[in-house]
């Protein structure tokens, strides 16, 4: 009978943090690729109708791709933090 208590309360301590973490990072990873699809495609169609304004748009592309990916980077960040 004492075996059976030992093996309940082992299984009671399994941590469930790193898959909760990875699927999470996962998810959160996709807010990010649609939000950079999206603003090339923008500089894409930009370029397309006018195109002696192609520097301007691919400096704003650029700022606006960084701050986008600062977000992926915030939530793989947060996956070491919470698989740890």
């Amino acid at each position: 009978m004492s075996s059976a208590v030992v093996l309940a309360q082992a299984t009671e301590q399994i941590n469930l943090n790193k898959g909760l973490a990875m699927i999470g990072y996962g998810l959160g990873a996709i807010g990010p690729g649609i939000g950079v699809g999206i603003i090339f495609a923008a500089v894409i169609n930009g370029t397309a109708r006018q195109p002696e304004a192609e520097g301007k748009l691919r400096g704003i592309a650029f700022s606006t791709f960084v701050l986008t990916e600062v977000l992926a980077l915030i939530g793989l960040v947060l996956y070491f933090i919470a698989s740890a």
